[in-house]
């Protein structure tokens, strides 16, 4: 439990309530100016799929709704290994939150997610697009640094933010 959300690993069964998260979060993010960070139905649902194989996705219920959905991995992330224009503050064992997405009915899910992660390990990473004013302005909110410049395994930049 964390604050107001029950977080658990997802399920199977699960999936395709989450990828109308997904859907919803796509949409908001094309409505506040954001239309390029998940183009393409992006993640996939083999991409969440694997995620759920291996553990690491998780979603947040209010009751029996679900209200969001997390990707929490543990480990190096390859994405992080270079940083431009910046460093990372710290080198101890972190978490990533990875694909965060509300289903747009209920506030605070990156909190309760970083809320969650932290519960579990003190360090925490996360990126986003150069274009997603609203969650620079949430991980600013909730004490995370900006660090530099990352890059996904396509080349595209994304903004690096740490917690520790």
């Amino acid at each position: 439990m964390s604050g107001r959300f029950e977080i658990r690993r997802a399920s199977a069964q699960q999936l395709p309530e989450i990828l109308t998260v997904y859907e919803r979060a796509r949409r908001f993010m094309r409505e506040t100016g954001n239309p390029n960070q998940w183009s393409g139905g992006y993640p996939a649902p083999q991409l969440l799929e694997n995620d759920l194989e291996k553990g690491n996705l998780y979603v947040l219920l209010k009751g029996e709704k679900l209200c969001g959905v997390f990707a929490l991995i543990f480990g190096e992330d390859s994405t992080y290994r270079v940083i431009e224009g910046g460093t990372w503050g710290s080198d101890a064992p972190y978490a990533a939150i990875h694909r965060i997405a509300s289903s747009g009915e209920e506030h605070g899910i990156l909190e309760a997610a970083v809320c969650d992660a932290r519960s579990r390990i003190g360090h925490i990473r996360i990126d986003t697009h150069r274009d997603n004013a609203v969650m620079q302005h949430l991980l600013i909110k909730l004490g995370f640094s900006r660090r530099g410049i990352i890059y996904l395994p396509n080349g595209d930049p994304r903004i690096a933010f740490e917690l520790f």
